[in-house]
């Protein structure tokens, strides 16, 4: 074990989901970088795992699929995140479910009490979710045409 990370460690960060899912990447493996979590991220990382359950559970409890959890620096920079990316602080995950389409998820998480920090529907393929200490409650959509509010 790292004394730095989580590296090797089998951790579920709530009922349904893992660190290991929360920390792979496609972009990581093919670009050799090192994404694994730094301890001092892993709090932020099961608070975002909790309130994906709270998700799941609005969601009719169907299966929520992450694709991308934390990032680290240079993943982020190799994705072309935003630099202030909530991903790197492991406050953000990108989903999808079959529950419905991104529009529909949107509305449903919208629509419900819980308190996130920001919610967006990006190009109708994912939702990105994350959740902070002064949850804003920012809904938007990012699409061809640019950012907007979510109505």
């Amino acid at each position: 074990m790292d004394a730095y990370s989580c590296k090797g460690w089998h951790m579920n960060l709530s009922p349904h989901f893992t660190l290991e899912e929360f920390t792979f990447s496609d972009t990581a493996s093919r670009h050799g970088i090192n994404n694994d979590a730094p301890l001092e991220v892993v709090a932020n990382l099961k608070r975002t795992a909790n309130g994906l359950e709270r998700v799941r559970q609005l969601l009719n409890s169907n299966a929520i699929r992450v694709s991308s959890g934390y990032r680290c620096k240079a993943l982020n920079e190799a994705v072309k995140g935003q630099k202030d990316s909530q991903h790197v602080k492991g406050q953000a995950v990108d989903f999808t479910s079959p529950y419905g389409n991104p529009i529909q998820i949107v509305r449903a998480i919208k629509n419900s009490g819980i308190e996130f920090d920001q919610l967006i529907c990006e190009f109708n393929a994912w939702v990105h979710i994350s959740f902070s200490d002064n949850p804003r409650r920012q809904v938007l959509v990012i699409d061809k045409n640019g950012t907007r509010n979510f109505v």
